[in-house]
């Protein structure tokens, strides 16, 4: 029995030796996998980074189709090719998709409408806003639309399906602007008359952070980095907050009356501020210091949400007026380049192809032009 206990003791100690080697064979295998799992993620990661900065080099937009890379640098417009009736009682919102030549229109009649540009035939229309559009903003993978309404409410829209994936609510007053992250399509921020900017997550469906201020905002958008929202106002100046944690990070006074429109350059190192002062400010984005002003003879700007937009090489700044007219400047000439002549109304807002053209307007009598 000694024999036989101490045999079975002897088997016992080397099937724990082997499973221990089992055991330290496969922790050596996972931790292999962990390393490989990790460099292909830093892989990912600068290749993502790569990427980006691909897309923010000055004065070129870059895309890559079958392998090959071209280059689209924007020209100044000259001549109208379409003219649509777009929307009912006016058109106070456009965007074009990102790396697209199509267009999202939203109106006083409370739709939301997608055109062919090259054509000008409408590819779709999406209902179920209970208010007018001010303002549109469209995700980096274009499945998304999220629209600022004169209801107190934003609406997201999933493209594919045409149907409404949430309806934000939270703010007591109309919604004015509206704009997605740069960095990703989940965050989305916007600003209303009571005095308040929300951050919302899409992927949740609720908004996840206020700031309070003591001026209305009339606009805003993110900044390159995704965590800055840059935010204009009824008393004339420009915000920098952080989205997180909503301190203000910077303010300077953009204009002497209300800020209108604000919009960022490609590379980020450029805000433009339009106001009611009938200026356009370029900013230098990280000093807040104004690197150029752009003005003209009888350029007024037509309400407190007109629009105006930067090239996408960002060597043009186009803005409507209120006498139908669209005027296209030469940044480094600080000069007018092109004056548009097709709206018999007051032109509410203007947006660039990031393709380099086309560029449209829209204007108080719901008319879309083109301009190539």
């Amino acid at each position: 029995m000694t024999l036989i206990a101490k045999k079975a003791e002897a088997e016992n100690k080397t099937l724990i030796d082997r499973w221990m080697l089992q055991k330290m064979q496969d922790a050596e295998r996972l931790n292999e996998a962990n390393a490989l799992y990790e460099d292909m993620m830093e892989r990912l990661k600068a290749n993502g980074l790569e990427s980006l900065a691909r897309q923010q080099v000055d004065g070129v937009v870059r895309r890559c189709e079958e392998g090959a890379e071209y280059f689209s640098e924007s020209t100044f417009p000259s001549n109208c090719k379409n003219r649509i009736h777009a929307h009912e009682g006016g058109c106070a919102a456009i965007l074009f998709e990102c790396n697209s030549s199509r267009l999202i229109t939203g109106g006083q009649d409370r739709t939301i409408k997608m055109w062919d540009t090259n054509t000008g035939s409408l590819a779709r229309t999406l209902h179920g806003c209970l208010g007018s559009v001010l303002d549109l903003a469209v995700t980096h993978d274009n499945r998304s639309i999220i629209a600022a309404s004169s209801s107190n409410n934003l609406y997201v829209w999933d493209v594919n399906s045409g149907r409404i994936r949430h309806t934000l609510t939270g703010h007591m007053e109309k919604v004015c602007a509206v704009d997605v992250s740069k960095i990703s399509s989940r965050h989305v921020v916007s600003a209303a008359y009571d005095r308040t900017i929300k951050v919302w997550d899409l992927q949740k469906g609720y908004c996840i952070n206020t700031i309070i201020f003591p001026s209305n905002c009339n606009t805003l958008c993110f900044g390159m980095d995704g965590h800055t929202i840059c935010s204009g106002h009824v008393d004339g100046n420009l915000r920098l907050w952080d989205f997180q944690t909503g301190k203000l990070i910077h303010e300077v006074a953009a204009h002497s009356l209300s800020v209108t429109s604000i919009s960022l350059s490609r590379n980020g190192n450029m805000v433009l501020t339009s106001g009611r002062d009938n200026l356009h400010n370029l900013f230098d984005i990280r000093t807040l210091e104004v690197c150029s002003t752009l003005r003209a003879s009888g350029n007024r700007v037509a309400s407190n949400w007109s629009r105006s937009c930067i090239s996408p090489d960002d060597n043009y700044v186009a803005a409507g007026l209120a006498d139908g007219a669209v005027h296209v400047w030469s940044i480094s000439k600080g000069d007018i380049v092109s004056t548009l002549k097709e709206h018999t109304s007051s032109v509410l807002c203007c947006s660039w192809s990031s393709l380099g053209k086309p560029l449209c307007s829209a204007d108080k009598s719901g008319i879309i032009c083109t301009w190539t």
